[in-house]
């Protein structure tokens, strides 16, 4: 494999469908924890959620907007299921809860008795939910080489995805900027700093709360949406990794910032895909196989990221006054 097909093959991951969704995931992430100090460690959840809602309804013939709305819809339902019992609570509940809510999701989900909803552990076939988004496309059949890639313009894993997947991003980016300089999300931020200031005051602390865990539940579904797309929905590639890699991203591009989350997932993926193709091109697959060129690549960008925590709590964009991280 020479330099320029590593080189292509890492920077693509820029514009990949997951690096958006994941940015997507990350930025509703940072309305959570970023914006109001919520410890959601179970953002795999609203993202299975969406996933499923979206999938489902296009199964059984809705239209997209009907779909789109389902899965938002049951990101509203399962936060309020969610915060309802823990925001008068410590973090520590609404971290466990979330966690164990994503999980009981997960299972459900890949449960027998469900096959005939959710496909099982076997998940829902990309045929059976992508054809009406593949034909909203005003793009023509076949493919388009732009600069160093070369895509499908509408099946599977396409240009016209990759337009929707960062068109999101970019709006999502947009409305946290105008969100954070709100009166909204200053109090959101009072909430972080000190809650009970903001609860003498006479405010709503848990309304706001709530507010918050349901605009970042909805961008997690969102991303599920935009995540499943050019793949199936299958249960188990939404679990505890993925909010684990979605906390790596926030707190690598640095929480309460309007662009770290976008550019900590483009560094994450574009560095960890980097490291696997140059160790596939170096080294001889007699001394490493593939599959521990994949466990090693991420011992290695694990132990940047360990180096990130401890001498850069803040993340690459974040402001140590602003928000720092106790490593």
């Amino acid at each position: 494999m020479n330099t320029l097909t590593i080189i292509t093959n890492a920077a693509g991951e820029l514009i990949a469908p997951t690096t958006a969704a994941y940015a997507l995931a990350a930025i509703g992430l940072n309305i959570h924890f970023g914006m109001t100090g919520l410890m959601n460690m179970g953002q795999a959840g609203f993202m299975l959620l969406g996933a499923y809602g979206f999938a489902i309804t296009q199964s059984m013939g809705a239209n997209l907007f009907t779909s789109v709305c389902t899965a938002l819809l049951l990101a509203v339902i399962y936060a309020l299921l969610l915060g309802i019992p823990t925001l008068r609570l410590g973090p520590d509940y609404l971290a466990m809860v979330t966690l164990a809510a994503a999980e009981i999701i997960r299972i459900i989900g890949r449960s027998t008795a469900m096959t005939h909803v959710t496909g099982g552990s076997g998940g829902i076939s990309p045929q059976n939910f992508t054809e009406k988004f593949e034909e909203l496309s005003p793009l023509p059949d076949g493919t388009t080489k732009v600069l160093l890639w070369t895509y499908s313009n509408n099946i599977a894993n396409s240009w016209w995805l990759r337009i929707v997947a960062w068109a999101l991003v970019a709006i999502a980016a947009l409305l946290c900027w105008r969100w954070f300089h709100s009166p909204w999300g200053r109090m959101l931020k009072g909430i972080r700093e000190d809650e009970n200031a903001i609860r003498s005051l006479g405010k709503p602390v848990t309304r706001y709360k709530m507010e918050s865990l349901i605009l970042g539940g909805v961008f997690g579904a969102l991303a599920g949406i935009i995540f499943v797309l050019p793949r199936s929905v299958q249960p188990d590639s939404l679990g505890r990794t993925v909010t684990f890699y979605t906390w790596t991203i926030l707190l690598l591009g640095g929480a309460a910032t309007i662009l770290g989350p976008i550019l900590g997932s483009c560094l994450l993926w574009v560095l960890l895909t980097f490291v696997k193709e140059l160790m596939r091109g170096t080294i001889p697959a007699t001394f490493v196989t593939s599959n521990q060129i994949e466990a090693l690549g991420w011992v290695i960008v694990g132990i940047a990221l360990m180096c990130l925590v401890i001498f850069r709590p803040q993340g690459l964009l974040g402001d140590r006054k602003e928000l720092a991280f106790h490593a």
